[in-house]
């Protein structure tokens, strides 16, 4: 098992796609480059296009004499700046990262600021005007439970079903930016981002905490707000139980 931190900036995503740079395409060829064995990792976490990750997981079964705990030191070796191996361990052969229980941590960031930031451009999402930290936090609290997520979710899903479990939901300050960060056990596509720009809709005056209740019990796309820009996401954790 691999556990990658990347840069999603110039990516399109995890997952490979025809001539177009991926992560999920740069593990696969650093790997088959190392073993010689034409090998394709299975990810846990399928993020878009320019969301980044500390630890996404991804796994592959592989010949190679190279002992797990060393493969991370080999494999970084040939892989690009904006890609990283931060752990590799061996698990076992019926591992499936996505067919298996686990709970994922994602985090949101944003700086208020009328003039952009270059230093965040890549790592956080610039709103115009202040936000109010405290209703924010309010309404997220909202989406704790097992609920109904269809309002916060891509109309595009194939999921068979919208239901899924928020064990936390925080919204504070991080110096100068604001953190939303969400653990769950399951989400939906696009759900943490459409959850951020639901936030901020009340942070900015435009509703009270309560809207997000509403938004929640109506399950209409059309209710929630909009699906806030990628850079600003992070994966940050994936834990198996």
């Amino acid at each position: 098992m691999l556990r990658v931190s990347y840069d999603g900036t110039d990516f399109c995503g995890w997952q490979v796609q025809n001539e177009m740079r991926t992560v999920e395409g740069e593990l696969n060829k650093a790997i088959n480059e190392l073993t010689g064995e034409d090998i394709e990792v299975i990810g846990a976490s399928r993020t878009d296009s320019g969301v980044h990750a500390k630890g996404n997981v991804a796994v592959f079964d592989a010949e190679s004499t190279i002992p797990a705990e060393k493969f991370m030191y080999a494999i970084n070796s040939l892989l690009p700046d904006d890609v990283t191996v931060v752990e590799s361990k061996e698990v076992d052969i019926d591992f499936h990262p996505r067919h298996c229980r686990s709970v994922k941590t994602y985090e949101y960031r944003i700086y208020t600021s009328r003039i952009n930031n270059p230093l965040k451009r890549r790592f956080a999402f610039r709103f115009p005007t202040e936000l109010d930290v405290e209703k924010m936090d309010e309404a997220a609290k909202y989406l704790i439970g097992e609920h109904d997520f269809k309002s916060f979710c891509c109309v595009r899903t194939q999921a068979e079903t919208t239901i899924r479990e928020i064990i936390s939901a925080d919204v504070y300050r991080d110096d100068e930016d604001i953190v939303i960060r969400v653990t769950g056990a399951g989400f939906l596509y696009n759900m943490v981002r459409i959850i951020a720009g639901s936030l901020m809709e009340v942070g900015s005056g435009k509703y009270e905490p309560v809207h997000i209740k509403e938004v929640l019990e109506g399950t209409d796309r059309t209710l929630a707000g909009p699906t806030a820009e990628p850079q600003g996401l992070m994966l940050v954790n994936i834990e198996f139980l």
